[in-house]
């Protein structure tokens, strides 16, 4: 219970790490507050004389060949086939739990989701753990016809956060489907309806506005409900996990090994390929009407742009792997060391980015952390960055 407790905790801070998406001067600003600032340090000082050591040693082939090649065997190798595996039984699984609560669960005029997204470390690539990866999506939530949904601005907390206001909207001008005459605000039998059957409004708001925790609950439910439907439930076990503010839960399969799968919710600015998310903040108290910004979605896009342009054999996720794994247990946020990485990325060739390259890459994060560190400063990846790819939409 102890060790499933410890896990749990972890991979909460992980979450919270890998969904803020734009608190990175904050996030470094109480790194670089926090005593385990020492630690950090000297984590990144045993790295840099790690390369250091090996640079030295790699001026004699045969030696400094293996050394290298131990390092990689032992950090940053991954079981790319049981990861790619685990990767598509996870969204086939997410796919159809989305399709059970869409037209089983789900009444048609309560309709609010779209397709989940996959977003995280593990869907792009690498993960700072070796062991009970966490599978994380984005659900994407729609306003229901007759309804409508307005982000507005909280000043609360040190991110951008938002709150969702869900209004009904006038039907009567819209082309409807097939042998529906109703409109939800000037119709009286609608607004019986509305007051008797599943609403919106009633069900998943708090004062008019979405909120986090009644989803969570809501989804949760239709989860332990929609299990014993699907033909996996006859060989596998699923434990649905407490959480507040999005849908975890574990798939044990028959010869023991298990799945953590999270399902957060979210909500897209415009057209673009940011959200406001469920995701949990850094704040010690979160409203369970506030969405605050996420850039996940465009993080994953951006991995992939890079995946598509990468050399066979580009080391550019091992080195993430890596250094994520060495700075484990401080501190330091993974999302600082992603921001960096994709600083980078961006201005690094991919075919500089080669194992022949391996080293020069490392001592590049390395020094790049370490002047963060001593600057007390690390700039947003997408905004006002020149280098964000094209196909990342950004909103205006």
């Amino acid at each position: 219970e102890g060790e499933e407790r410890s896990r749990e905790q972890s991979n909460q801070e992980q979450s919270n790490q890998e969904q803020s998406g734009f608190a990175w001067a904050s996030l470094l600003h109480s790194a670089l507050q926090h005593w385990h600032c020492w630690a950090i340090a000297g984590v990144l000082v045993l790295l840099l004389g790690l390369c250091w050591w090996l640079r030295k040693r790699s001026r004699e082939p045969e030696r400094g060949a293996n050394d290298l090649r131990r390092l990689l065997a032992r950090h940053i190798q991954r079981p790319v086939q049981n990861w790619d595996r685990e990767s598509e039984a996870v969204k086939y699984l997410v796919e159809r739990f989305i399709l059970l609560f869409k037209y089983v669960f789900f009444d048609p005029w309560y309709q609010v989701l779209e397709d989940a997204i996959e977003v995280g470390s593990a869907f792009e690539g690498w993960s700072p753990r070796q062991e009970d990866i966490t599978y994380r999506l984005l659900v994407l939530l729609k306003p229901p016809r007759g309804h409508t949904f307005h982000l507005e601005p909280s000043h609360l907390g040190p991110v951008r956060n938002f709150c969702v206001r869900v209004d009904l909207v006038c039907t009567c001008e819209m082309e409807r489907p097939a042998g529906e005459t109703r409109c939800f605000l000037h119709d009286h039998e609608e607004e019986q309806w509305r007051n008797e059957g599943p609403s919106i409004l009633r069900d998943l708001c708090t004062d008019s506005y979405l909120d986090v925790q009644k989803i969570a609950r809501c989804f949760q439910d239709m989860m332990r409900h929609s299990w014993r439907i699907l033909p996996e439930s006859a060989t596998h076990r699923l434990t649905v996990l407490p959480s507040d503010r999005s849908c975890k839960f574990q798939v044990t399969q028959g010869g023991g090994k298990r799945l953590f799968i999270e399902l957060m919710f979210g909500v897209r600015q415009g057209d673009s390929d940011i959200f406001v998310s469920s995701q949990n903040t850094e704040a010690a108290y979160t409203p369970s009407t506030m969405w605050p910004e996420s850039y996940a979605v465009a993080e994953m896009k951006f991995f992939r742009h890079i995946a598509s342009q990468a050399q066979p054999d580009s080391i550019h996720l091992r080195c993430l792997q890596l250094c994520a794994r060495s700075l484990l247990d401080t501190d330091f946020s993974t999302r600082t060391l992603k921001t960096v990485v994709m600083h980078l990325l961006s201005t690094i060739p991919p075919t500089d980015w080669g194992r022949r390259d391996f080293l020069e890459r490392l001592e590049d994060i390395l020094q790049y952390l370490q002047s963060c560190l001593e600057e007390g400063r690390l700039n947003h990846f997408f905004i006002g960055n020149e280098n964000v790819p094209e196909e990342i939409i950004l909103p205006q």
